[in-house]
């Protein structure tokens, strides 16, 4: 809920009221991101919503808009720390590029850090540079050194496309 809310409200609301808030988005029936399973079991997570949804975005000068495109915005992962390692983030990315896709969207945008050592997961919650490269971003503009806006389009899945062309697997 940290994008989602300004500041002060989401320290308010710290723990227990950002998770109600969160549930109250599902339970109205919004899906506020994508989830990977593996044996029945939920282990990542990625945020995507329209960047309108994301208040505090507004608000920052390094994250501001880069042009006048309507974009979905990735603004968190969470990968659990059993299944780090496999490329699950890649995997959770490109989901939910293509759930921004199948509600409409036509860009979608993440801001990844770019690293120069590795630091602790906890504090690269809205993913690592390397995981956007892989899943086919482009920097599309960079206001801090650290802190690129990646871009991609959200076009046809490989998958549609090989549906709509007739070609098998």
């Amino acid at each position: 809920m940290t994008w989602r809310l300004p500041l002060a409200e989401f320290k308010a609301n710290a723990g227990a009221g950002n998770r109600a808030a969160m549930r109250a988005l599902v339970d109205g029936g919004r899906q506020p991101g994508v989830l990977l399973y593996e044996n029945g079991r939920a282990v990542a997570w990625c945020a995507v919503a329209p960047r309108e949804e994301y208040v505090r975005l507004a608000a920052s000068r390094v994250l501001a808009p880069v042009d006048e495109e309507k974009v979905w915005s990735v603004s968190c992962f969470f990968v659990d720390k059993k299944v780090r390692g496999k490329g699950l983030s890649v995997a959770v990315l490109e989901a939910a590029v293509e759930f921004a896709r199948s509600k409409g969207a036509k860009i979608v945008e993440g801001y990844p850090q770019e690293l120069e050592k590795k630091l602790p997961p906890a504090f690269v919650w809205t993913g690592v540079m390397p995981t956007f490269v892989h899943a086919g971003f482009h920097e599309a503009a960079r206001r801090s050194a650290k802190k690129p806006i990646m871009r991609k389009a959200a076009s046809r899945s490989k998958v549609q496309d090989k549906i709509k062309s007739g070609a098998k697997e």
